[in-house]
């Protein structure tokens, strides 16, 4: 009889990723998402330090503001998987959010690995292009603390307007469902956070 575990060691996620076929083109796209505080960026650090340091953008860097999540869609679409699929340069503009408008272009070329982090970032023009999609979650009390250590009181006005997209971009896209690794990013299961992950029961 197998039992299922709960801890997973981030070198065992790595090898996954390497181990699997590029969907995206040549490239092997691996999504990281989840509602905002989960403790995606986090993860996702140590996750690209285990796979050698490939290219990671950050979806935090293309919101055009606080009422921008929807953009992260056919940013994807037009600007990162359609491109990879067909061989070109994946490219993002980079938004500067204290002059409130896009900034620098950004070329990632056509990597073999790529690594999206943050809200949207496994959103359906992703879907059959990943190589790995995991989503991650935490209580929203704890991911409403994280964000106003991480952003300071400037992020307090902000958060209900923000999780009112995420819950209405969520439960349109059904990301969780598509989900490859669900990931519990408070646990209270004993593990060593540099190396491993909890699974979500």
């Amino acid at each position: 009889m197998t039992v299922a575990r709960t801890v997973l060691p981030i070198a065992e996620i790595a090898e996954r990723v390497l181990a699997a076929p590029p969907r995206c083109g040549a490239t092997r796209l691996v999504c990281v998402d989840g509602p905002s505080g989960a403790g995606k960026t986090e993860f996702t650090a140590r996750l690209a330090a285990a796979l050698g340091g490939p290219p990671v953008l950050h979806t935090d860097d293309v919101y055009p503001g606080w009422d921008g999540l929807a953009a992260i869609v056919p940013l994807l679409r037009n600007r990162i998987v359609g491109p990879l699929a067909q061989g070109r340069a994946a490219t993002y503009r980079r938004y500067d959010w204290v002059a409130g408008e896009y900034a620098e272009e950004h070329d990632l070329g056509t990597p073999p690995l790529l690594v999206v982090e943050g809200v949207g970032a496994g959103s359906e023009p992703t879907a059959g292009r990943t190589s790995l999609l995991v989503w991650i979650d935490a209580p929203q009390e704890e991911r409403f603390r994280r964000g106003i250590a991480r952003d300071g009181e400037t992020y307090r006005p902000h958060w209900e307007r923000w999780a009112r997209q995420e819950q209405a971009h969520f439960a349109a896209d059904g990301t969780r469902a598509r989900a490859d690794l669900q990931l519990d990013g408070a646990p209270a299961t004993p593990h060593d956070p540099a190396r491993e992950v909890v699974l979500l029961a």
